[in-house]
């Protein structure tokens, strides 16, 4: 739930007034968020809670190999399941604010505001990344709504505005931006290898890889209609020229 949902009820965030006033988010929209994609293969996430949003986030944390703890009493059937098979490891039980020790990145999907404050201020204390689920103010990261096909990933955020319209945003992206500009990355990423061994500067190497991207035709037109290999030959035909001219400077 939004924390604007909560005006006039009873305050869920670090600040404990009783009564929320709107005092976490009254500058939410104006705070720049610095966005970035980590790398958590092998690394120590915690999940609190044991229900339907948990699952969700553990999800998430699986996709990319994070090394997942889920801490809760009890647990919904499809993490109960993957407690199981081992890709995740169960405590079961209540919080532990030692269970943040040694974690990389924490998730509280809980309803118990004891709870969740308990997680943010002691992963605060450890300057450790923390998130509880819909409460901006008791997180120092967000996490967008995120279109995924192959290696391409697209995030989009609206600094926890409108989780509608992210949604809605990520339907249309996914459309716009599907498989064709998945496989395009996989072509370019086969040549990076090239590019690093053969073209000396970053100038070089942009000017190659933006000379195809936005080359004519148009490769997501070739990849769209079958073309790959015509495309290929238009990135050794470009290889050439760049080969050619680097030699006629040297």
């Amino acid at each position: 739930m939004p924390a604007q949902a909560f005006e006039g009820k009873k305050c869920v965030c670090q600040f404990q007034r009783g009564i929320c006033d709107q005092t976490c988010v009254r500058d939410m929209l104006e705070t720049p968020l610095y966005m970035a994609c980590l790398k958590l293969k092998n690394r120590r996430c915690l999940v609190v809670g044991g229900g339907a949003v948990a699952l969700e986030k553990v999800e998430g944390l699986l996709v990319c190999d994070g090394d997942v703890t889920v801490v809760a009493p009890e647990l919904v059937p499809e993490l109960a399941g993957y407690a199981e098979e081992g890709s995740i490891s169960w405590e079961r039980r209540e919080f532990r604010e030692s269970d943040l020790d040694d974690v990389f990145l924490a998730i509280a999907a809980t309803s118990d505001t004891d709870v969740n404050i308990a997680v943010y201020e002691g992963a605060e204390l450890r300057a450790m990344l923390v998130n509880v689920v819909d409460v901006p103010p008791l997180c120092n990261f967000i996490l967008p709504a995120i279109v995924r096909t192959g290696p391409l990933a697209i995030a989009i955020s609206t600094a926890g505005a409108s989780p509608a319209l992210a949604k809605r945003m990520k339907h249309e992206i996914a459309a716009e931006y599907g498989e064709p500009y998945a496989r395009l990355a996989v072509i370019l990423n086969d040549h990076r290898g090239w590019a690093k061994g053969t073209l000396p500067t970053y100038q070089d190497r942009k000017e190659f890889f933006e000379g195809i991207v936005n080359g004519d035709p148009d490769p997501i037109d070739l990849i769209n209609e079958g073309r790959e290999e015509e495309l290929q030959a238009l990135i050794e035909a470009a290889k050439e020229r760049f080969a050619e001219t680097l030699g006629a400077s040297a």
